[in-house]
């Protein structure tokens, strides 16, 4: 997946390229930042996906100006970023942030097939939640209707990692200053229930199993 486009060139040394690095970072998260020109002007949207194989699915509002442009073939590039902690080094200059990233370029396809769209629309419920869509009602067809379908072939991707603790200048590990890092975990909290649930049913197992 490595190209000129897709080269790590600040730290170069934190550059991978292989799948099982990428998809690993993917597969760890279900928000994105997605980069496209629209009307001239460079705009960054937040939207969740789904992987499944070498695509990423994404899914909006049929009238989503951010979905109807990449329609379109506009070029973009895509961000997910995992920050794992923040790096305290002993001078101001050299703290950092321990983090996985990994960053795609392409354009993104209509998915028309209803097989494949159905079958996109259930790997990114399973992304944000595992088996929940098992749970739920399944759109019908005027919510379908409603809904617009995009993927992204996986084809020049990199990803950015740093781990490890702060690298001081030399003569700075001598200060009396406390150095480290400071692990920045993401978690699922305690369930609050809907105040219109209806009484007595229990937890669905998609989020037992979350929060277990």
């Amino acid at each position: 997946m490595k190209t000129d486009k897709t080269k790590v060139k600040r730290a170069p040394q934190r550059g991978h390229y292989d799948k099982e690095t990428i998809y690993s970072i993917l597969d760890n998260d279900f928000v994105c930042q997605i980069g496209f020109v629209y009307d001239g002007y460079p705009v960054v949207i937040p939207t969740i996906y789904g992987r499944k194989g070498n695509y990423l699915y994404f899914h909006g509002a049929s009238v989503s100006r951010m979905l109807v442009t990449m329609e379109e073939g506009v070029p973009v590039s895509l961000n997910v970023t995992r920050t794992d902690g923040i790096v305290l080094a002993r001078s101001a200059f050299h703290h950092s942030l321990n983090y996985h990233s990994v960053t795609v370029f392409g354009t993104a396809v209509l998915v028309e097939d209803e097989e494949e769209r159905w079958n996109a629309l259930k790997v990114i419920s399973d992304q944000v939640l595992a088996d929940r869509w098992e749970e739920v009602r399944e759109p019908n067809v005027k919510e379908m209707k409603a809904t617009k379908v995009l993927k992204l072939e996986i084809t020049e991707a990199s990803a950015k990692i740093r781990t490890g603790p702060p690298k001081d200048d030399k003569e700075d590990y001598d200060l009396d200053i406390w150095a480290g890092i400071l692990p920045i975990e993401k978690q699922f909290g305690k369930p609050i229930a809907d105040p219109e649930l209806k009484q007595g049913l229990e937890l669905p197992y998609s989020v037992k199993n979350a929060i277990k």
